[in-house]
């Protein structure tokens, strides 16, 4: 179990994971894809992105609380908010200029009308405008709306969870069990901007924060009501992968992933009651200092994020534009799609390394320029040096 000021080397590295495969399930071509959790379980890494959200956001406000004070993280995650929403207003401004170039260069792919390129054509200020409403959010950047609104809700959620857990859980599943009929309320045409429902998804982000701040205690893990748990949650998963990879005949409506459908909850719950267990065990722990080029890509989220979208929309139209000049039989080419795989991970590595040390080289100066330079006593305007103590009069 981690210290509640330190940060989770296990949470950084499933951050660097989940990244890595929103990027190549973005690829239409990719092979990597067929391999992913969404293959075999009713939920994907949106699931798993939102809960390490609220995981990461609950740590990150405990140890600010702690070593300073809570004004001090309350203002450090309205700052978030905004930076978030920043970040929103420049990812869709990626996917208007990506679609700028995909209709350019004439290739044939749904990704112009996702990014709303046409529609700016039509009616820029409008679209500017709604899109800075949140009532238009062009393609990939439409989850970040959801997380800056988390993020202004963190300074309530936390202490909450932490001193009340039971009065949090429940008013979560109550906001839950209404977010269907919330979401009219939402900015946009009855929230059909909204691919992600918040009242819905602050379900799995307040399980991520609960799992932080009341953590399961080592003797439960290591009691027979654990091991029953562990074996049902097995069969559970067993179970769904069984019915993905046989059963199941067309993909589920979108409104399900919308809103967050029980389904998806369930299959969520059992994965990630296997995976806590692995972690536990420390085998995550040991997997993740083997690949520490995936925890500095969940260290640098947002900014990886931003980057696996485009990434992505660039490479799926790649691929797509490939197909129709004859260069490959898009989507089942599998060496292309494995090459676009590569391309979209080796980009995000050599990102999250660069940003790090851009951080780290900048916090370097920033701690050097706040070490005070010790006065010299000045006479008449000429500086008179301090003699130095010797051995003898020390």
């Amino acid at each position: 179990m981690t210290s509640p000021t330190t940060r989770s080397l296990e949470v950084d590295f499933f951050r660097g994971i989940v990244l890595l495969i929103i990027a190549v399930d973005h690829i239409t071509g990719s092979v990597l894809s067929r391999f992913t959790l969404h293959q075999y379980a009713f939920c994907d890494s949106a699931e798993v992105f939102v809960f390490l959200g609220g995981y990461a956001s609950a740590a990150a406000y405990t140890a600010l609380a702690t070593r300073r004070s809570d004004s001090a993280a309350r203002r450090r995650f309205f700052k978030r908010s905004w930076e978030i929403y920043r970040a929103y207003l420049f990812t869709a401004f990626l996917m208007l200029i990506g679609g700028a170039i995909l209709m350019a260069l004439q290739v044939d792919t749904p990704m112009v009308q996702y990014t709303e390129w046409p529609t700016f054509l039509t009616r820029p200020f409008g679209l500017t405008v709604d899109i800075a409403l949140l009532r238009q959010q062009p393609y990939l950047s439409a989850v970040l709306p959801m997380y800056s609104v988390f993020a202004l809700a963190v300074p309530v959620i936390v202490p909450l969870a932490q001193k009340k857990p039971v009065i949090a859980m429940f008013g979560s599943l109550f906001v839950w069990l209404a977010a269907m009929p919330l979401l009219r309320f939402l900015p946009g045409t009855y929230g059909e901007a909204w691919a992600f429902n918040p009242f819905a998804w602050q379900l799995m982000f307040m399980t991520g924060v609960l799992a932080r701040v009341q953590p399961i205690s080592d003797e439960f893990h290591a009691g027979k009501i654990a091991r029953w748990l562990t074996a049902g949650a097995i069969a559970v998963a067993l179970t769904f992968a069984f019915f993905k990879l046989f059963l199941e005949t067309q993909a589920p409506p979108g409104y399900m992933k919308q809103n967050l459908a029980t389904l998806r909850i369930v299959s969520f719950a059992a994965i990630a009651w296997i995976v806590a267990r692995g972690v536990y065990a420390g085998w995550i722990g040991k997997l993740a200092r083997k690949l520490p080029g995936v925890v500095t890509i969940g260290q640098q989220g947002l900014v990886c994020f931003i980057a696996g979208t485009c990434v992505s929309l660039v490479l799926d139209s790649a691929l797509r534009a490939m197909g129709v000049l004859g260069l490959g039989r898009y989507p089942s080419h599998w060496i292309l799609g494995l090459i676009a795989d590569g391309i979209a991970i080796v980009s995000l590595l050599a990102l999250a390394r660069f940003w790090a040390d851009r951080k780290a080289a900048k916090a370097a100066r920033a701690k050097g320029a706040e070490r005070p330079t010790p006065r010299i006593p000045v006479i008449e305007g000429r500086p008179v040096p301090v003699p130095t103590a010797n051995r003898r009069d020390r």
